[in-house]
């Protein structure tokens, strides 16, 4: 039987022995009678309690079931599940929403029932390459160093020298791992290479270096052929899906720039004979608009999708490509509704604007060097430069001819 102090604790009206503020109605109003004091009290039943790893001022993750000790303290237990915040995190990033500020906080993670002999495998706090991860790594009991690469994937985070020797070390030592695992051995992805060397990792921190393979899905055979890695793990793909599912995060990058060109292709659509005509810049700023729309797709869809089958090496020229496809296509659609200054216009928009965007994804794909990039750049701009000050002159030129 519960004692008094018990009773009134399990209500949910305030501290022991503290009665209902609504407990006196009970006696004018019939409808109090009815229903439970604490239901009136105090609204629907309470929810789940607080997790007992919460702790004031911190956020528990969602992928985070709690923590283990260790040597070195308490180190969180993740889920290897990506559970539906998860998936809608990746949606929202792939979408280009929130990308910079998608990551996990830097730090040493558990996954399954490690011991002081499981491996250590490092990434970077993308929380794509962290979830990517995790994911492949079901079943497997394996210790996760996690860097602070500033929410940067591995590849990129090691050129930008985020993913370097400096910071593994210094997350060694951070996470005290001498004192939690038995061996002196740390598995890195492949293609955090060009930002790492091993050798001083080894003299820093007494940790020596194993290169995991390129892609996350081969972790796990990897581990099972006792890290050991075969051709196809050490082989950089990028497939038609590899290359559609990077199309989304592309176009994203348009937005802040899109409304103020569409707004200046309505603009110069409607300067004529008399100076500036509305009607004119709503028919021929819709023709603007479908040229903008035509030279988009086929720069940020048409190139990186069709890549291999473009000819030529530069992506600015395989862009310049699709771009006169994309123009034919779009005249040949429109037919006399325009003239011949008009069509040489168009023509020039949508090459420009092709180019311009094939060129930008060369920092998504495994083609191209930093110094390859900046060399195609310095020769493509000028050149996309003077096909849109064509295309203007063109377009405003056509009405005074």
């Amino acid at each position: 039987m519960m004692s008094e102090e018990t009773q009134y604790n399990n209500g949910c009206c305030g501290p022991a022995k503290t009665p209902c503020a609504n407990e006196g109605l009970t006696e004018m109003l019939p409808i109090y009678k009815e229903a439970p004091v604490d239901d009136v009290c105090c609204g629907p039943p309470p929810g789940p309690a607080s997790s007992p790893f919460e702790r004031p001022g911190y956020d528990l993750c969602s992928f985070v079931e709690g923590f283990i000790d260790t040597a070195a303290g308490s180190v969180p237990k993740i889920k290897p599940k990506p559970e539906i915040s998860d998936i809608l995190g990746t949606i929202k990033v792939r979408l280009g929403i929130n990308r910079s500020q998608y990551k996990v906080a830097p730090g040493l993670y558990s996954m399954g029932d490690t011991t002081p002999t499981s491996p250590v495998l490092v990434t970077g706090n993308y929380k794509l390459s962290f979830d990517a991860l995790r994911k492949e790594l079901q079943g497997e009991h394996v210790w996760i160093l996690v860097l602070d690469t500033r929410g940067v994937n591995v590849w990129c985070a090691a050129g930008k020298k985020t993913f370097s020797t400096h910071e593994v070390i210094r997350r060694v030592k951070m996470a005290r791992l001498q004192e939690i695992v038995s061996h002196k051995r740390l598995i890195l992805p492949q293609l955090s290479a060009t930002g790492v060397s091993g050798k001083q990792v080894k003299k820093g921190c007494g940790f020596k270096v194993t290169w995991g393979p390129i892609q996350a899905r081969d972790i796990r055979s990897f581990l099972k052929a006792g890290l050991k890695a075969d051709k196809s793990m050490r082989r950089v793909t990028f497939t038609f899906l590899e290359r559609l599912i990077l199309v989304p995060v592309e176009l994203s990058f348009l937005r802040k720039y899109l409304l103020w060109i569409l707004l200046a292709g309505f603009i110069l659509s409607g300067i004529g004979p008399s100076l500036f005509s509305i009607s004119l810049a709503w028919s021929r700023g819709l023709i603007m608009i479908a040229a903008c729309v035509a030279g988009i797709f086929s720069g940020a869809v048409a190139a990186p999708v069709l890549l291999p089958w473009i000819p030529g090496k530069a992506f600015a020229v395989k862009g310049a490509i699709t771009g006169l496809l994309m123009g034919a296509g779009m005249v040949l659609m429109l037919g006399k509704a325009i003239d011949s200054v008009e069509i040489a216009a168009l023509i020039f928009f949508i090459i420009a604007i092709s180019s311009h965007l094939a060129m930008n994804f060369t920092g998504s794909t495994p083609y191209t060097s930093p110094s390859g990039v900046e060399k195609e750049m310095r020769i493509a701009i000028p050149f996309q430069a003077g096909a849109i000050i064509l295309s203007i002159v063109g377009w405003i030129g056509s009405m005074f001819v």
